[in-house]
């Protein structure tokens, strides 16, 4: 089941991410804050979080929220499958959940910003078996020899 996140869902996500090998304990800080944000103030229309629970036990999540200054992009900003339950369906599963609520907001893209580095090949290669194109690629963006890599996927009702 995908459904909106709760308060209580809030130190079980903290939780996995921490066990994520390809993130920073910087990334682990920034996914929080947004999880906090919408966790903490429901009223919020900036990020729109939403989890995969299985018999109660949360396996994923994603956090979307539409591009300011455009009038139908949104970002998607996380998206995480719990380890341990990879190449269960779970990543796919979210993504189409993600594309079906921004279309439901009339989105017309969703744009979705990755590293260049080995450890996030895995995101890469998600992105692209689900049909989304690299639409660019700004080189030494988050250090030397690290890329942002922005992979999009025009969506159509």
């Amino acid at each position: 089941m995908i459904r909106k996140l709760k308060r209580a869902d809030v130190l079980i996500i903290e939780k996995f991410l921490g066990k994520v090998k390809a993130f920073s304990k910087s990334e682990v800080e920034v996914a929080m804050e947004l999880v906090n944000i919408t966790a903490n103030n429901p009223k919020q229309s900036d990020y729109n979080i939403f989890v995969y629970e299985d018999g109660k036990k949360i396996l994923g999540y994603y956090c979307t929220g539409k591009r300011p200054m455009t009038d139908a992009v949104y970002d998607l900003y996380w998206i995480v499958t719990n380890p341990g339950h990879n190449k269960k369906g779970i990543g796919k599963g979210l993504l189409t959940h993600a594309e079906e609520f921004v279309l439901s907001k009339n989105a017309r893209w969703l744009l979705a910003e990755t590293s260049s580095k080995d450890s996030y090949a895995a995101a890469r290669n998600f992105y692209l078996r689900n049909h989304y194109s690299i639409i660019a690629e700004i080189n030494d963006f988050y250090s030397v020899g690290d890329n942002l890599m922005v992979f999009g996927k025009y969506l159509s009702k």
